[in-house]
């Protein structure tokens, strides 16, 4: 009897990433994603695994890729009985996510994902691969077992400040492999092989032509937990000799990195505010530690104000009514979009949009995908030499057969062997 494989969603669908991996009546869960079209208060049930519950020892444990709520978003609901595996920066992040509010998740690890450093979960041996992603702390799988060998990407790129782990992944892959189960994100009919793809330094770029030509404050919008872009805003903002303002919440993020190299309080040119919103929740929860750690780069609203073309303001809808207060500092002020483009047509990016249009502020979009290049996706297939593509995070599941070879797509729902 071979592995078995059942994907619960992402078959047809670009997040909301849940594969279930069987062997001789053991099971492993790979990803629990949240859909990414459900709004912030939707209830999503689980997929139907047995186990979730904690009621079924067959089901052996979860392994979250990476940090994006599109693979780890429903775990929050499982049963902690259910062990959890998970790199140890990302557990950290999430954590530290969950007491701001935002998209973060608290559970107790079973064990920890590094890279190349297999472990064995009953059948199955699992090798973690550290790779490029817009998420810090992001793996693919290979998952081994009967003899058979899946190798699960995850979500990855080649473009970004990691690509060197890609080109390294080619050189020494793990191959040959049974079956290839890939994202194609920019699998799309409007994509050439490039995608559109632009580096992270490109983006980088950019940015600093911009902040450098501004007259007066510079918002930029980016996620917090996308460290690789809060790398390249510092960047930025140090070429154009303006400094940095982050949030207290993205201030907390970097730190819980746990690499020194990443920009955070301590460093020259990098000062923090603390909105309204983010000072409530230190004081109701009485976690005073998070703002004494930020005290010998603080800023308060009378210093922007005062210093508006000299900065460079990380911007979340929590700044926005300390903003409003302060017209004068907006007079000249450009805002940076550094996210997908897609969320201004959703309501948290309308209501930047509006924010932008009452100021009269002009909104430019400087970004990448955080996902690989058709042209990335054929040199990995290439390297890993498949038996078989499986199609995952993608909504144009058919147009594989136009780029890669022994494409075999698979429904939601459906079980196959390895």
């Amino acid at each position: 009897m071979s592995m078995r494989v059942r994907i619960h969603r992402g078959s047809h669908e670009i997040g909301g990433n849940c594969v279930e991996v069987e062997s001789g009546g053991a099971r492993i869960v790979l990803d629990l994603g949240r859909p990414l079209d459900a709004g912030h208060d939707d209830e999503v049930p689980l997929p139907s695994i047995s186990g979730l519950d904690g009621n079924d020892p067959s089901l052996l444990g979860l392994v979250v890729s990476h940090p994006h709520q599109d693979h780890y978003g429903l775990a929050s609901q499982v049963s902690p009985k259910v062990p959890v595996f998970i790199g140890e920066a990302a557990s950290r992040i999430l954590h530290e996510a969950a007491f701001f509010g935002c998209a973060g998740l608290t559970c107790a690890q079973a064990g920890l994902l590094r890279h190349q450093q297999p472990f064995d979960l009953g059948p199955f041996r699992i090798t973690p691969f550290l790779v490029d992603h817009s998420a810090f702390d992001s793996y693919a799988l290979l998952i081994e077992a009967d003899g058979r060998r899946l190798f699960y990407t995850g979500d990855f790129r080649a473009t970004g400040a990691k690509a060197a782990l890609f080109r390294r992944l080619l050189e020494r892959p793990p191959a040959p492999v049974d079956v290839l189960l890939m994202e194609g994100t920019n699998v799309r009919g409007d994509a050439g092989p490039r995608g559109g793809c632009r580096t992270e330094a490109e983006v980088r770029a950019a940015m600093a032509q911009t902040i450098g030509a501004a007259r007066g404050l510079v918002l930029v919008a980016y996620s917090g937990q996308n460290i690789d872009r809060l790398v390249s805003v510092f960047s930025a903002t140090r070429k154009a000799r303006r400094e940095l303002v982050l949030d207290l919440y993205t201030a907390v993020i970097a730190v819980a990195t746990g690499n020194p190299k990443i920009p955070q309080p301590g460093f020259g040119g990098l000062r923090v505010f603390v909105p309204q919103s983010q000072r409530r929740r230190v004081l109701e929860s009485r976690r005073f530690e998070y703002v004494r750690r930020v005290k010998k780069c603080r800023l308060y609203e009378q210093h922007i104000a005062a210093r508006a073309d000299r900065l460079v303001v990380t911007f979340r809808k929590s700044i926005e009514p300390m903003l409003d207060a302060l017209p004068s500092a907006l007079k000249g002020a450009v805002a940076i979009w550094s996210q997908w483009p897609g969320y201004l047509d959703m309501p948290s990016g309308a209501g930047t949009c509006e924010f932008c249009r009452r100021h009269g502020i002009p909104l430019i979009v400087h970004h990448t995908s955080g996902h690989a290049s058709i042209a990335d996706l054929q040199r990995l297939a290439g390297a890993l030499k498949p038996g078989r593509v499986v199609p995952i995070h993608t909504t144009t599941p058919g147009l594989f057969v136009q780029y890669f070879k022994n494409v075999a797509p698979c429904d939601d729902g459906v079980w196959w062997e390895v």
